[in-house]
């Protein structure tokens, strides 16, 4: 998602952000409450989460999150207010808002050139839908992104028609010719 290195504090904090919004599948407000004890939890490759209704859940890290969390844990400290618990600082050293974090979204898509708005919702999506295209396991989808309803998942992951006759190739019983 980052291939260039971050040039300073504020850039690492918004690599490591956008990196474990599409590595976990975060919802906005999960990302912006996570605190720095999280942070290092990250870094052995999952996080614990309270989602909607109060709901815990355990989501992955994947490997160029924890990197980029690792980095920007090593340049935190440079910001941070002393007693801020956030993971997630702004320039002044509290926690960063949701809002801060759709405009650093923006501003970072705009900057790369993508051409489109991009939101934080868009990063959630695209981890769903890459995700169920590569295993095809809607009920792991539905766990990770912490859906209490499996038509939740299913109203916005995309599954092309070509991977459902595939499935259903090899899993129905009457799709095999004799």
């Amino acid at each position: 998602m980052l291939d260039a290195q971050p040039d300073d504090e504020l850039e690492m904090r918004d690599a490591a952000m956008f990196e474990l919004f599409y590595s976990s599948g975060l919802r906005l407000a999960e990302l912006v409450s996570l605190d720095l004890s999280m942070g290092r939890e990250m870094l052995e490759g999952e996080v614990r989460v309270t989602g909607k209704r109060g709901k815990t859940r355990i989501v992955p890290v994947g490997d160029k999150a924890r990197k980029a969390i690792a980095h920007w844990l090593q340049q935190r400290t440079a910001i941070a207010a002393a007693d801020e618990l956030a993971l997630f600082v702004s320039r002044n050293g509290n926690r960063l808002g949701c809002r801060q974090v759709e405009l650093r979204l923006a501003r970072w898509a705009q900057k790369a050139g993508v051409g489109v708005h991009v939101h934080p919702h868009m990063l959630r999506h695209s981890f769903a839908s890459h995700v169920l295209q590569s295993s095809g396991d809607l009920r792991a989808v539905q766990d990770m992104l912490g859906h209490a309803s499996i038509s939740a998942t299913q109203i916005y992951t995309h599954l092309d028609f070509q991977h459902l006759a595939k499935v259903y190739d090899q899993a129905h019983p009457r799709a095999k010719v004799k």
